[in-house]
């Protein structure tokens, strides 16, 4: 049906971890500098905007280049060792993605950084995906991040196709596959059971093998 199938990692591909554990690796950071920051403070640095991160580092007299680098970095590492203790493994239903890959271009993309979509791809071996894009540790990467179309964009002109489909399983999945003008498939799991969509995905499914055979 599509020319191409573009995925999300965190909670598509593989399973998420505590979020307590990315509060680590922000606290971590916070440490670095010297800083005790308030817990409202290392909550937002979790999918945080540019200006909001601009406004915490000039709170502490911070570069905020320099603290978002470490930040990312310190993060990426927590996310790689829990890949490594089978902490964030592919979903039961992964099967489906490599037969979804077979007959067609794949991709993933990512709000997560590049080091860590590359870490899962290669410790899973994912080398069926045709290319892998998550964000590079700076803070105009965070202006890229979905529900912007970059990453999907840039992974459609990779692949060379227009007629794809993005499969995620959140509300700025959604919208960035809308902005970018392709499909989407959004895959409701546990985790996003009473999640609300401000659009609505070509699909709706519970699971990617529902989603390979709504494809056929």
């Amino acid at each position: 049906m599509y020319d191409a199938v573009l995925f999300d990692n965190d909670g598509v591909l593989v399973e998420l971890i505590d979020i307590d554990r990315i509060y680590d690796g922000v606290r971590a950071t916070f440490a670095e500098f010297g800083v005790e920051p308030s817990s409202d403070e290392v909550e937002c640095l979790v999918g945080v905007s540019p200006e909001e991160l601009v406004r915490i580092c000039r709170r502490h007299d911070l570069d905020a280049r320099e603290f978002w680098r470490r930040r990312d970095a310190n993060v990426s590492r927590i996310q790689r060792q829990a890949v490594d203790a089978g902490e964030k493994s592919p979903y039961d239903d992964f099967d489906a993605v490599e037969r979804l890959a077979s007959s067609r271009p794949a991709a993933v993309v990512s709000n997560n950084q590049q080091a860590t979509v590359d870490h899962i791809v290669e410790s899973y071996g994912m080398s069926f995906f045709d290319a892998y894009y998550g964000r590079q540790p700076t803070v105009e990467s965070l202006r890229r991040k979905k529900p912007s179309p970059f990453y999907v964009e840039r992974s459609l002109r990779e692949l060379d196709v227009t007629d794809a489909l993005y499969v995620g399983d959140s509300p700025t999945d959604v919208v960035a596959a809308e902005r970018a003008g392709i499909d989407s498939a959004f895959v409701r799991r546990e985790h996003r059971r009473d999640a609300e969509l401000p659009t609505e995905p070509t699909y709706e499914v519970g699971s990617l093998h529902e989603l390979e055979g709504r494809l056929g």
